[in-house]
């Protein structure tokens, strides 16, 4: 997903698309395990979508902080 998609959803969606990318990776890895995963460079995609989120999620943590602390 695009960073530009991520931006524009909400912090429960946000949230939402982390904990699912969490059990794709798990999935991905029980799958390479198992040597059922077609498509090795998914679970790279996969943990940089989980980074991107993490990262948004972290940089409007932080905005939002910064709100409450001028409005102090």
């Amino acid at each position: 997903m695009k960073a530009k998609e991520l931006v524009a959803k909400s912090a429960k969606e946000l949230s939402d698309y982390i904990a699912e990318q969490r059990k794709a990776l798990v999935e991905a890895h029980i799958d390479l395990r198992t040597k059922e995963v077609k498509n090795v460079k998914a679970i790279h995609n996969i943990r940089r979508d989980l980074a991107r989120a993490l990262t948004i999620q972290r940089q409007n943590e932080l905005k939002d902080s910064q709100k409450e602390a001028s409005n102090e």
